[in-house]
């Protein structure tokens, strides 16, 4: 009997919950990486994000040869995949960790009712976060739809203790004996992209609240991919950043107030946390929303942002908020639309803290910023980036005359946005 350990958002041996978990129980643990194809027939053959997925997978392969093992491959729906494989052998239980989105939920439902018919065993086990969607409630038992409290408790109900990185190291020869073959890129229907996933970094936490807002020092960790991916557990994570920079630490908790909003309210997906912000009139001009894609407004810091984004699949968070809020408050365009563009172009792409800062931009999410805050591009220009080294680096034209100039002019759209804000709320 073979017992399966299926990888999603968890791309490492160690500090697996749900692999340790697997191994722990059987000693013949074979694992498997489902190329879903819900999923990837959407995107296009250079994803980038593919490509980064392909290459972890690639050396969770090597790792699993050094236990005579291997990982196998599959590319099809998740349901059909393992129906094929539940029909074909003896499968004694799946492993898996849980994802909290709302497709995944759906999945997840899927695989457990085929896996309970044929008397499958589906094991799925908290791994993704520190507190998932009901453990860090109000005393009523409510979810909190405030950041601040919901970090409060968050921090008074962590014990370090209780979240120590688990390992394989005493179950390795659990591994099942196999020898899969791992198939190229092509073969599951993609091509390299250009590219590349930059590596983490955790050193010099310690000055990241003083420099995390200014671009063009380049001091943020690079971390959101890995993390979204599964390549860094999030209990080696949270010991090794608690007590060096609480800013940090509360960007991961906001991580987790994201995921709990979306798991309580799915709404967000394509409706206004706030219900009356669906009332607002969005101007939607596309050609306006092109040029905000491209990077061509005529503001500095927002053209800056968007090319590196195109560039890179990258974005300074400072700068995310100005882009964000220009999109929605200066042009009047649909937060979805940015948040759709966002989510075709960021490494870091998570449905959950996408969908909650583009909300949180446009005034419509769970504590967002107000309405009436409108983020001046040249203001945070002047104060993040006063010597334009952050404009020059992605910005190659700014100095030619060729550069565009403001598509819009700040004062009359700041009024106009805040008069259409205020006519959809009356």
């Amino acid at each position: 009997m073979t017992t399966y350990f299926w990888f999603r958002r968890d791309l490492r041996l160690e500090d697996n919950i749900g692999l340790t978990e697997a191994l722990k129980t059987s000693d013949n643990v074979q694992c498997i990486f489902i190329f879903d194809e819900n999923i990837i027939l959407e995107l296009p053959n250079d994803d980038h994000r593919i490509t980064f997925i392909y290459d972890e997978l690639s050396k969770l392969n090597e790792q699993l040869k050094s236990h005579n093992s291997s990982l196998r491959i599959e590319i099809g729906k998740p349901a059909e995949v393992w129906k094929k494989i539940i029909d074909e052998e003896k499968v004694q239980a799946i492993f898996t960790n849980k994802d909290y989105e709302p497709y995944a939920r759906k999945r997840d439902g899927a695989i457990r009712d085929l896996a309970d018919k044929n008397n499958v065993k589906f094991h799925r086990f908290k791994d993704q976060v520190i507190f998932e969607e009901n453990e860090v409630v109000k005393d009523d038992g409510d979810p909190y739809t405030v950041y601040t409290p919901f970090k409060n408790k968050w921090l008074k109900t962590f014990n370090p203790e209780e979240f120590k990185p688990v390992s394989i190291d005493s179950v390795t020869n659990n591994f099942a004996k196999s020898t899969f073959d791992f198939p190229s890129l092509k073969t599951i229907g993609f091509e390299r992209s250009s590219i590349k996933v930059k590596p983490y970094t955790l050193e010099d936490l310690e000055d990241y609240k003083d420099v995390r807002d200014l671009p063009f020092e380049d001091a943020t960790s690079y971390l959101s991919p890995h993390l979204r991916f599964g390549t860094i557990g999030i209990r080696s994570l949270v010991n090794s950043v608690k007590g060096r920079s609480e800013v940090f630490l509360s960007e991961l908790i906001w991580r987790e107030f994201f995921m709990q909003i979306l798991y309580h309210f799915p709404k967000v997906v394509d409706n206004s946390f706030r219900s009356k912000y669906d009332r607002i009139q969005w101007r939607n001009n596309e050609t306006e929303f092109e040029k905000w894609c491209n990077g061509q407004t005529g503001y500095p810091m927002v053209d800056a942002g968007m090319r590196q984004l195109n560039e890179t699949g990258y974005m300074h968070n400072r700068v995310r908020m100005v882009v964000a809020s220009f999109l929605c408050k200066h042009l009047l365009i649909d937060w979805r639309w940015g948040e759709a563009y966002f989510a075709q172009k960021l490494f870091d792409y998570d449905l959950s803290a996408n969908n909650g800062n583009w909300q949180w931009a446009a005034g419509t999410g769970c504590d967002a910023a107000p309405y009436f805050r409108v983020f001046n591009p040249e203001s945070q220009l002047k104060k993040f980036d006063p010597k334009l080294n952050y404009i020059r680096k992605w910005v190659k034209d700014f100095d030619e005359l060729t550069y565009p100039e403001p598509m819009v002019e700040h004062k009359m759209a700041r009024e106009r946005a805040l008069e259409t804000y205020k006519s959809a709320l009356n």
